[in-house]
């Protein structure tokens, strides 16, 4: 028998199993790809479920800039969509409606073949905005991540921390899956920010060939150009971005190393410009002459009506340092300490900053360290010239959100994370009391935003459009004619564009009523009757000289004056089935119809009201949002839904 040691003995090789593995810290491609592809799904997900749970109501241009004009596009001029001055006189661009009167008429052809129960039709197009807007602010949270990548590299920790503070960010739940074309204009900014070619701001003596000849690079420049387009014919001050970017490109003002730009790539970059910018204005020429009927150019007519009218100030004045005290603070809200700082190291300092990988921080490249100066630059550039205009929104600077994010995201890592000197061990997080307290906040505040302030404006359209499948069960049809159905269903007796219109209501049936709010085109910037013009809503709330009280007036003179003066021929509007206003008109009301309009023979009966938020702004649209059952149609009435009981008035 023959013995053998034990260290011998030698095992037959298995085969060789190779794995996506890193290799000098970097990810391997197959595994980079299905990480885009998994990130991709999780934020359209996540951002599906986002926009059903965003159930208030924040700007009426969210569904009177895109919603309207799309219902009609869908639906045809008897639709009862409500169409605001703007679109009479062509100011907006009908690409940003066209996307979702696009889906409004596939939607509803499909379900009517289908031959589905019309209230869950109406239920499914009031939804379905939100839902397709859910796309387009997946992509943007997915560009933002990308740009980070490009940006710090894929094996560093500061793309992860961009890409959370989209998803965490409170504005983001709150306004990304809102149809404004600023949600739109921020996707579209970041997604040609992302294909941009970053390469231009590289130095000369770390690059040896021109990128752009290259067939990829080239495309994607394209694509960085019209997608830039596009953007800056939704909304013009988008130019204002890559106005800074061009001007840093060219002129390397601030930033470090040679231009690697030679004789050939400026004609290139031109070349493209033109081509590119001429293929978007081409669609949107196209698609404007379609819309309205006739060639016009609405960048233009927006430019003229703004500057020249000066009808911008007619919807409000903030101080010049609104977008520094406000503005970024409401977008950032709990990352703000980090924006800033991102702001004045890629602004004020000439120190590359670090970027904290898996194990270790490394200095960024002068491409990296240079494309942040630009984004600064171009954020800066853009906040200061907005400042200068009288009319101020939060929204005018959402597109720089991204920017913001990208900026804070390597001092959010090194402020919250600790790197370990052992590569094969993660990052630890540190400071995590403070981390979940800004957490809680966030969550918090886009919770009670999105759920609790203002839904009131939402849920009464559903009780109305409720109501009248109810009561019509016979003209639940998309192609009838508002004329078809005599009755005037509701009167709002709210400010102006406090509700979503159409695109809630839906059934064109559904005839409804409003104050509105047309701007003084008939008057000269400057001139006593511009300065004293009073709108429609103004009128109703204006306080009488007499008797200190407003309303009465204005229901006497304006809403019904076929009852009253001695029936002098005037014509009067209708008397509605249902009134909606908030609480604080309640009495106003009482003492109208039981007094003076007693004649009229109205009989109000609450019959549904809303906790319309905690607080608001505006005292006209404090309290409860309530209907009132005028009494005039015997078929109507109901208890109280809310909780309450009937009340008359």
């Amino acid at each position: 028998m023959v013995k053998m040691e034990k260290d011998t003995v030698k095992k037959p090789p298995g085969p060789r199993i190779e794995k996506p593995a890193e290799k000098d810290g970097r990810v391997h491609a197959q595994v980079a790809a299905a990480q885009v592809g998994d990130i991709l799904s999780v934020l359209l997900a996540f951002r599906f479920i986002n926009s059903l749970f965003v159930k208030t109501f924040f700007q009426p241009d969210e569904y009177f800039q895109a919603l309207e004009p799309a219902w009609r596009l869908a639906f045809g001029e008897g639709s009862g969509a409500w169409m605001t001055w703007e679109w009479e006189y062509q100011l907006r661009s009908s690409l940003h409606p066209a996307v979702f009167g696009a889906a409004y008429k596939l939607a509803e052809t499909v379900m009517s073949a289908m031959h589905l129960f019309p209230p869950f039709i109406a239920s499914m197009l009031v939804v379905l905005p939100g839902a397709l807007q859910s796309v387009f602010a997946a992509l943007g949270d997915f560009y933002t991540w990308k740009l980070a990548m490009d940006v710090y590299g894929r094996e560093s920790c500061a793309p992860w921390a961009a890409l959370w503070m989209t998803v965490l960010n409170p504005w983001q739940w709150y306004c990304s899956t809102r149809t404004f074309s600023n949600s739109l204009e921020t996707t579209l900014t970041i997604a040609a920010l992302s294909y941009w070619p970053w390469e231009l701001l590289a130095d000369a003596k770390e690059t040896k060939e021109e990128r752009l000849k290259q067939k990829g690079r080239l495309n994607s420049l394209r694509t960085s150009l019209f997608l830039a387009a596009i953007a800056v014919l939704l909304r013009p001050t988008n130019l204002f971005i890559w106005l800074g970017i061009i001007a840093l490109t060219l002129t390397r003002l601030t930033l470090d190393g040679q231009s690697p730009i030679t004789q050939t790539t400026f004609p290139t970059l031109l070349r493209e410009t033109v081509l590119c910018g001429s293929v978007a204005l081409a669609i949107s020429v196209v698609s404007d002459r379609l819309y309205f009927g006739f060639w016009t150019f609405p960048p233009y007519k927006w430019l003229y009506f703004n500057m020249s009218q000066s009808l911008a100030v007619f919807y409000g004045r903030m101080p010049w340092h609104y977008y520094l005290s406000q503005g970024i603070p409401l977008l950032t809200t709990t990352f703000l300490p980090f924006a800033l700082l991102g702001i004045y190291k890629a602004t004020l300092t000439s120190a590359k900053p670090t970027t904290l990988l898996s194990a270790r921080p490394t200095s960024l490249s002068t491409t990296s360290f240079n494309t942040l100066k630009t984004l600064s630059f171009a954020l800066i550039g853009m906040i200061t010239i907005l400042s200068l205009i009288s009319h101020k929104e939060v929204r005018f600077i959402y597109p720089l959100l991204p920017i913001l994010h990208i900026l804070a995201a390597p001092y959010v890592t090194s402020f919250f994370t600790t790197p370990l000197t052992t590569p094969s061990k993660p990052l630890v997080l540190r400071h995590k009391i403070f981390l979940a307290n800004i957490l809680s906040i966030n969550l918090l505040l886009a919770g009670y935003l999105s759920l609790f302030h203002q839904p009131a404006p939402i849920s009464v359209l559903s009780f109305l459009r409720s109501e009248y499948e109810r009561l019509h069960p016979d003209s639940l049809s998309l192609s009838a004619s508002p004329q078809e159905q005599k009755e005037l269903f509701a009167l709002f007796l709210t400010p102006c564009h406090t509700t979503p219109w159409r695109s809630h209501l839906v059934w064109p049936g559904l005839r409804a009523r409003a104050l509105t709010c047309e701007p003084p085109l008939h008057t000269a910037p400057g001139t006593p009757e511009r300065e004293n013009y009073l709108d429609e809503a103004d009128r109703f709330y204006a306080e009488d000289a007499e008797t200190g009280k407003y309303g009465g007036v204005f229901l006497r003179r304006e809403m019904w004056p076929q009852f009253f003066d001695g029936g002098d021929g005037r014509k009067g509007e209708e008397i509605p089935r249902f009134v909606v206003g908030f609480e604080g008109i309640e009495g106003v009301l009482g003492e109208f119809f039981g007094g003076e309009g007693e004649k009229m023979g109205v009989k109000m009966k609450k019959v549904w009201e809303g906790w319309n938020g905690l607080v608001n702004e505006d005292w006209r649209r404090g309290g409860r949002l309530v209907v009132w059952d005028t009494g005039v149609y015997p078929d109507g009435g109901g208890e109280v839904v809310d909780g309450g009981s009937k009340d008359e008035l």
